[in-house]
Formats: C-alpha cells, structure tokens, sequence
C-alpha cells in the first residue's frame, strides 16, 4: 500500500506564518514515519512563496524523496520538485510532459493526474500519466465540490479498466483504507488522515500492517 500525503495548510491553527511552520513539521514527520510521497496542494500560494515552501520541504525530507506540487509546473522547475500533480482542468499531461523534458532533459519528473471518473481515468492512461487518483471514493468536506463520493465499487470498476497505479483519495480513514487496496487501488491519499494524527509514525505502521 503506497501512502501519499496532501497537504492543507489552512486547516492548520493559528497565523499564515505559523500555518507554513507547521505544514514544514508535518512534512518533516510524514516523511520520516515512512509515507511514500507528499503532494503540495496549496494552490492559493503566489510562486515565489509556493518555491520556498517547496525548497524547504525537500531540505527537511530524506534525499530524492518523492514531493509533488499541484499544476504550477514553473514551481517545479525553480524548487527541485519530483513532479506535478495534474486537475482535470489543468495543462494536458502531454503538455505538461512535453514542458518538463523541454526545461530538464537530465530530470525524470512524475505527472499525476487527478480524476472522478472512468472516462477520465482511461483519458489519463491514454495521455501517459505516471499515476492518477481516483475520488472521492468516500464523502469528504475538502472534495464535496467534486459532488457525491464515487463508492468503492466504482474505484473497482477503474482499477479494473487502466493499467496505471490507482490511488484512492476522500474520506479514507484506518478502517476503509484496506476496502480500497482489496477494490485494486495500489495506495491511498488523504489530507486529514495524516495531517491531523497525533502519532505519525502509529498511524503509517496500522496502515501497512492492515489495520
């Protein structure tokens, strides 16, 4: 099971200045308990903010670790990131490709994509995603603009279509987490889940072990 971590920095107490100090230490602790990728999802962050947040999430990680930022492609030129997150209304993942290769021919950057439904599942596949994310798979406040939770059912019914790794994401908890690896998902992703655990490394070890 492949354990993604996405940040929420708003859903973090206190000021702005704080709220970053705090996102550095979650990063810093995820990363050491043993998650398998952080993806950078604070798309509200002007350029050069996003970049220093980025630089020093990767000088606080181990070497090489995996760290994705949401769509700004020209932030992980300027940070070193591992990759891009893609929405569905983001720069088409061969685009994106195309300007990754273009900037860093040295570099192999991951793109992932993220998707509600098969129809852009298989459209992911067919664009050459590394990966895509697949919800909500279960009723969540930060995806109830993406509408009712997808069921696991429907996360089969994906994971059965594509050949790419499949990531489950919204509302997973300790206790479905593992409903999703048996539908074919190869890991899960969540904000709450390890953003609001009071032992990181507690809840990587229930996760892997299977609960």
């Amino acid at each position: 099971m492949r354990l993604c971590y996405v940040t929420d920095r708003k859903a973090l107490a206190g000021t702005a200045d704080q709220q970053i100090h705090l996102l550095l230490q979650k990063i810093e602790e995820l990363a050491g308990a043993g998650v398998d990728s952080i993806q950078i999802r604070e798309k509200d962050l002007p350029g050069r903010a996003l970049s220093e947040l980025l630089r020093e999430a990767i000088r606080r990680t181990p070497p090489h670790f995996p760290i994705l930022v949401n769509d700004r492609l020209d932030v992980v030129f300027a940070s070193g990131a591992a990759g891009v997150h893609l929405g569905e209304q983001s720069v088409p993942v061969a685009e994106a490709r195309r300007l990754l290769r273009r900037r860093d021919t040295a570099r192999e950057f991951l793109i992932g994509v993220s998707t509600h439904s098969l129809e852009a599942a298989l459209a992911a596949e067919r664009a050459a995603a590394d990966y895509l994310v697949f919800g909500p798979v279960y009723t969540t406040p930060s995806k109830a603009n993406f509408g009712a939770p997808q069921g696991v059912a429907r996360l089969a019914e994906v994971c059965a279509a594509v050949r790419l790794p499949v990531v489950a994401i919204g509302g997973i908890t300790v206790r479905n987490a593992r409903e999703c690896i048996a539908a074919g998902a190869r890991g899960i992703a969540a904000i709450r889940l390890f953003q609001d655990a009071q032992d990181a490394g507690t809840i990587v070890r229930t996760l892997r072990s299977g609960g």
